[in-house]
């Protein structure tokens, strides 16, 4: 019986076979998600993240490093230290927790939390054009320093007034308080 003329009929779970071109997938939609890497690791795991054909970003700043001999050098740095943005579809999962370096996806619960595309394209498109280095977490009702300026030394909670951000500092001898307009690069959060 000759099978020449006849229809072959392909799973979609199996590829053809005898050098013939396999069956196309259906696309997945892939969604931005932070890898949590060993601390140091960043760099490598983005490195794997492109041999595995993942798509990665890794926002990197520089600065001046003192070494203790007092050269000094240009390092460059993760700019969020422990973390690898990378774009998965949910069957990669997987195959981005076996990459060496990478010990989890952060996730709110049992489910990776994906992150917003807006954001991370904003990151990558912006991030090159300006100068910009990390700069501590702040929460509007956090205690922040003011560490720089005629202020510097006293200690308030940081409050968001329009688009500004605003120390409320507090004098308890006379229990008033007073509210100032201050640059972000002018306060550090107080640790306790």
């Amino acid at each position: 019986m000759s099978t020449i003329g006849n229809p072959v009929v392909v799973s979609p779970c199996f590829p053809r076979s005898q050098g013939r071109e396999p069956v196309p997938r259906p696309a997945v939609s892939s969604l931005w998600f932070a890898a949590y890497t060993a601390p140091r690791h960043e760099k490598a795991v983005a490195r794997q993240f492109e041999v595995r054909q993942m798509e990665a970003f890794l926002p990197l700043y520089r600065s001046v490093h003192r070494w203790k001999n007092g050269c000094r050098v240009k390092v460059e740095q993760p700019l969020f230290p422990s973390y690898v943005f990378v774009s998965l579809g949910r069957p990669d999962f997987v195959r981005a927790l076996q990459t060496p370096g990478v010990l989890s996806l952060v996730s709110r619960g049992r489910e990776p939390s994906p992150l917003s595309t807006s954001e991370v394209q904003s990151l990558r498109s912006e991030l090159p054009l300006r100068d910009f280095e990390p700069h501590p977490y702040l929460v509007a009702g956090e205690r922040v320093r003011i560490h720089s300026g005629a202020l510097a030394g006293m200690v308030g909670v940081l409050v968001r007034k329009k688009n500004h951000l605003r120390v409320v500092l507090t004098l308890d001898l006379i229990m008033q308080s007073v509210s100032v307009e201050i640059g972000v690069d002018e306060i550090e959060p107080v640790r306790t």
